[in-house]
């Protein structure tokens, strides 16, 4: 077996269903050689045994990274993860989030050195979530059913930035639209290993859903030369609907001090012999 050109490193929890979704997902997609890692924060065993179940029936090169259930870590989940990956290209992705069958094509077409790219997503509403079954989205619905019910929804006020879900060829198009920074989402961005690992990778301290995972790696990339580029409307996926998660301020502190006093480079990553 060739080695994976890229990884894709899927951030889980619990949500199997939704996971089961990606897959069919990923199965889809035009470019072939890849290797997956679930970077499972702490699933229960039952949760874990179905995924073993269907890696041992797939035909995606998967790979399951589990630690103890000890609260939010999905920081240190990643770096565990980032370190068994096999490829010197890293993509992120939730499990909540679909990926267009031109995903990680059009992730590796646009890869940039020093550069970290950062795509967008629609939001689907419950009822079109609702609706999606794992041989929907193996045979392409959200890409050739989705825009016109989803005009409907947001005309409903259900589900938003259906906008992000149209994809475009168009190299002069591709470049307008992509001219504008708007940052990294932490569902949806690649980089080189090698610029994550110069920064030793997440910021464990994080122990919240909020700024940790994208705003912190983010501020710290920048801090240290990495460019961003958008992939909006090239590298498009599509998020699960579920109720949205607190959001604590803690981490605004730890943020804050890194912004304030210019930290790229965190103790508290990967390599932690130097704390």
């Amino acid at each position: 077996m060739p080695k994976p050109e890229v990884t894709l490193i899927i951030s889980f929890y619990n949500q199997f269903p939704f996971l089961e979704l990606v897959f069919a997902g990923l199965e889809r997609q035009i470019h072939k050689n890849f290797e997956i890692i679930i970077a499972d924060d702490g699933s229960k065993s039952k949760i874990v045994q179905q995924i073993k179940h269907y890696i041992s029936i797939s035909g995606l090169n998967i790979n399951h990274v589990w630690h103890e259930d000890k609260g939010w870590r999905k920081n240190r989940i990643l770096n565990l993860s980032i370190q068994r990956s096999s490829s010197d290209y890293l993509i992120f992705i939730d499990s909540d989030c679909i990926p267009h069958k031109a995903f990680i094509f059009e992730h590796l077409k646009n890869k940039q050195a020093n550069t970290v790219l950062a795509g967008r997503r629609v939001n689907l509403s419950k009822t079109v979530s609702d609706r999606l079954t794992y041989l929907k989205v193996q045979k392409g619905f959200l890409e050739t059913k989705l825009f016109p019910l989803m005009i409907w929804e947001s005309i409903m006020g259900r589900g938003d930035r259906i906008e992000n879900g149209l994809y475009f060829r168009s190299r002069a198009i591709r470049k307008k639209i992509n001219k504008k920074d708007r940052g990294i989402l932490g569902c949806n961005f690649s980089i080189h290993k090698s610029d994550l690992l110069a920064i030793n990778g997440f910021d464990e301290r994080y122990e919240a859903p909020a700024v940790g995972e994208d705003t912190d790696l983010e501020c710290r990339l920048r801090l240290n030369g990495v460019k961003v580029k958008m992939v909006k409307h090239l590298a498009i996926q599509y998020h699960l609907y579920h109720p949205k998660l607190s959001r604590p301020g803690k981490n605004l502190e730890i943020l804050n001090e890194t912004m304030e006093k210019g930290i790229w480079y965190t103790p508290y990553g990967i390599d932690k012999s130097g704390k």
